[in-house]
């Protein structure tokens, strides 16, 4: 019986250490604009417009004009599969 608790105790440490281990990515640049939430930082020539809200941590005083390095991550909100085109791929 304590080796099931143990293994089921396991299984979900290891579920919630997957689920918490998204990639993290970074831009560094200067602000742009600052929204309630979004925060827009200058890339080379490129606008990143970053979203962000009341659970975005932020050191320091954000303002147009500053040095920021962002952390951001990735996540799909939505995924819609489309029909493959009739002809495009041949049976064997």
């Amino acid at each position: 019986m304590k080796s099931i608790a143990v293994c089921v105790g396991m299984l979900l440490t290891a579920s919630v250490a997957m689920a918490g281990a998204q990639k993290s990515y970074q831009v560094t640049g200067p602000v742009l604009e600052v929204k309630d939430n979004a925060i827009v930082v200058e890339k080379g020539k490129e606008k990143w417009e970053i979203a962000r809200d009341k659970d975005t941590k932020v050191t320091g005083e954000l303002k147009v004009g500053e040095k920021v390095t962002v952390e951001y991550q990735m996540k799909a909100v939505s995924i819609e599969v489309k029909a493959a085109a009739k002809g495009g791929a041949k049976k064997k």
